[in-house]
């Protein structure tokens, strides 16, 4: 397991006699979609965020921090131009700011007080058509996943949290000295790779610096799990995208411990990168006067509820770290933890009242400097307004308010359906008090007045255009058919004939020819390489190719595989029907890559008992399939019983009955592989997935005849090497 650079100390009490008329410098982390629930500070004693939790440790941490709307460009939008969405918009596209709202961010006031700005991350702001984001900030550059490692000048890759940081360094050291600076950092970070759905590296890629971070440590499942609260929400939410991305991240033990390990390292490689920025502040000779904030741009429900994404009105949704850490208050209230509730909404107000500034009177936040510097004041705010609009066609849109007691909103496309959860004595807002007559009194302030703050904050949204649609059933028969696309035989083409954007390989490697996805080498390889699916993962299904493979080639349809960033970023083990241009007993037999290795020859049926050991159990006739010409290959897996053919040719038949050793599920890919020169293709690439919980063959209804006998095994054997039978076992 990796260590982390904590943050060397903050310089003590002697330094918040700083002059009271120096404006501070102002440093602005960012994090995507990030809830409490995965910071240490937040009470999580698994997930390792060390300088994080000194910040907090050393400044003041917000425990009702919220966003006004919880996606990202609207979180985003809110914060540069301190106005929730639909008041930076209009009725009929509140998503799209108008010019008048961002003509000024608060960076250009920070400008006009003095400040040298920076800014470096995500942007994703819905601007004007010809608005220019880098002529509101002195050092700019957006930076964006897709993908999230960066080729470097020198051909390496590095994770985009670690670029952001490194441009945050530089800015550092040519911050003139007699100026002060606010320097924004907004990660992409911990923002699912929404185009790649191969659980871990492939859904959350994490910098390469904390590999190997919790694999060996358990992760509870998600706190509201149980399938009875997915089965209580109203139809409109068991099918919108939250459903939809549920089944692509969280719908699986096995996946939800994946993808909930590579997040971990995600926040994790975000700490690592704060900590370097603390460092280099440090020795710049800035810490003593430089305000540090962190926060996340909306929440996730990582399985909560039967959800992923961010797209509700649940605390999941609105939640979010926030932590101040400003170095120049009184000990007294360093490491205080607050009860006040602060919006994201606050922040640029926040900003500018640290440096002195004139606060906007259009602004809807309130600044959080008194609250840092000495306490929640008496006449604090008690009650928040949420909405959320975007992607309103296919995400619910909701408007309501949330005070200490009580949250009310209403989702009015679906016939104002409207919720009152009891927070205090119903944290978990499982049960929805809108039709109860006992708070009948309570339901009809909270609407009057949520009426009310509509009108002040830009009236009613134009009414829906043209009709709302599901995205996916709440609960479908096959997972991987969740938002695709079938033909009407019901396959997927996982390959359009004409590019690799459905697929991640190495470009030196793979490219397209002929119509056709095509592997080279030059017989230099040291290691096989892959090139593998995006769009979905492999569980029961019916796999179709043409396969054409030059003399001495070597490949294979890799299957139910597992992405190994150990080992490198583009490659996987796991079951492989084989392509062998010059071995009729290797093509089209099943093998186990990087695992139990020959599994059955082909021509071989073979049954794998509960120890991992194959058994063949029966014979089936070998056919040669000449090199240099296109032939049908076919894979067909139905719980734990193999079958592969070539041109209608049965070449595998396997069960696995070892539950250690078997997998159930996992990602397509085909490889190029060590050896001679070669070219593999490979076209008409379709997939059929077949129903999630086909029955798995047991070891009672397949007997190992005794004179079954062991697969020859892989690698050289002694002379006189026989295969065990199986009755003198």
């Amino acid at each position: 397991m990796k260590t982390f650079l904590v943050l060397l100390p903050i310089l003590a009490a002697s330094m918040a006699s700083l002059s009271a008329g120096e404006q501070p410098n102002i440093v602005f982390f960012f994090a995507d979609d990030q809830t409490t629930s995965t910071v240490g500070c937040y009470g999580n004693d698994v997930i390792k965020t060390p300088n994080i939790d000194t910040l907090a440790a050393r400044g003041t941490r917000f425990e009702n921090a919220f966003v006004s709307h919880s996606i990202c460009w609207v979180s985003r939008t809110t914060i540069l131009t301190g106005l929730i969405g639909r008041s930076y918009g209009t009725p009929s596209n509140p998503e799209q700011a108008r010019a008048d709202a961002v003509e000024t961010l608060y960076s250009d006031i920070l400008r006009q007080n003095g400040y040298r700005t920076g800014y470096f991350g995500k942007w994703h702001a819905k601007m004007p058509k010809g608005y220019k984001n880098a002529d509101h900030f002195d050092e700019f550059e957006a930076i964006s996943r897709n993908p999230f490692y960066k080729k470097q000048p020198d051909g390496s890759l590095r994770h985009e949290t670690e670029v952001i940081v490194d441009r945050g360094i530089e800015f550092l050291k040519s911050q003139p000295k007699d100026k002060p600076f606010a320097l924004n950092m907004w990660f992409n970070a911990c923002h699912a790779e929404d185009s790649d759905r191969r659980p871990g590296i492939g859904a959350f890629p994490w910098p390469r610096a904390v590999d190997g971070m919790y694999d060996d440590i358990a992760i509870a499942p998600p706190r509201l799990n149980d399938p009875a609260i997915f089965d209580a929400l109203p139809d409109f939410l068991k099918t919108t995208i939250n459903r939809e991305r549920f089944f692509w991240r969280w719908n699986t033990d096995e996946r939800y411990l994946t993808n909930m390990r590579a997040y971990y390292r995600m926040v994790s490689g975000i700490d690592g990168a704060i900590g370097r920025f603390m460092q280099a502040l440090e020795e710049a000779g800035l810490a003593d006067n430089t305000i540090v904030v962190y926060t996340a741009d909306n929440g996730y429900h990582m399985g909560n509820r039967g959800l992923a994404g961010k797209w509700s009105h649940y605390e999941e949704s609105l939640r979010v770290p926030m932590i101040v850490m400003d170095p120049r208050v009184p000990d007294r209230q360093r490491g205080q933890v607050t009860d006040a509730i602060a919006l994201n909404l606050d922040l640029p107000a926040t900003f500018l009242d640290w440096a002195g500034a004139e606060i906007p009177k259009r602004y809807q936040g309130a600044s959080l400097k008194p609250i840092v510097s000495a306490g929640k004041p008496a006449d604090w705010r008690t009650e928040t307004f949420h909405e959320h609009f975007a992607v309103r066609n296919r995400i619910p849109a909701f408007e309501g308010l949330r005070n200490e007691q009580y949250k009310y909103v209403r989702y009015f496309d679906h016939g104002n359906r409207e919720f009152l959860h009891d927070l205090k004595n119903d944290p978990d807002e499982l049960i929805n008090l809108a039709d109860n007559p006992q708070h009948a009194e309570t339901l009809t302030a909270m609407r009057e007045r949520t009426t009310a703050r509509v009108r002040e904050v830009g009236g009613p949204l134009d009414p829906l255009k043209g009709e709302f649609t599901a995205s996916t059933v709440p609960h479908p028969v096959a997972a991987a058919n969740v938002g695709a696309r079938m033909d009407a035989d019901g396959f997927v083409r996982v390959f359009d004939g004409k590019t690799l954007r459905h697929w991640t390989g190495d470009s030196q490697y793979w490219s397209v020819e002929d119509g056709a996805l095509t592997g080279k080498t030059d017989g230099s390889l040291k290691m096989n390489r892959f090139i593998t699916w995006k769009d979905a993962t492999l569980r029961n299904f019916d796999l179709r190719v043409k396969v054409k493979v030059t003399p001495g080639g070597n490949s294979g349809i890799q299957y139910r595989g597992t992405s190994r960033p150990d080992l490198g970023l583009d490659i996987v083990t796991g079951y492989q029907c084989d392509v062998v241009a010059n071995n009729p007993n290797y093509n089209g037999m099943l093998y186990e890559e990087k695992g139990r290795r020959i599994l059955s020859h082909t021509g071989e049926k073979v049954i794998i008992d509960p120890d991992g050991q194959p058994w063949v159990v029966g014979k089936m006739p070998v056919e040669n399939f000449a090199a240099g010409e296109w032939h049908d290959f076919r894979v067909l897996v139905e719980g734990n019983h193999h079958q592969h053919w070539i041109d209608g040719h049965k070449t595998a038949d396997l069960i696995d009955l070892d539950e250690d050793g078997r997998s159930l599920e996992g990602v397509l890919a085909v490889q190029v592989h060590v050896g001679p020169a070669m070219t593999i293709q490979y076209k008409d690439f379709k997939v059929k997935h077949l129903p999630d919980d086909l029955p798995l063959q047991t070891a009672a209804d397949n007997p190992i005849p005794a004179d079954a006998y062991g697969v020859r095994p892989q690698g050289r054997l002694p002379k006189d090497w026989k295969a065990p039978v199986y009755g003198d076992k």
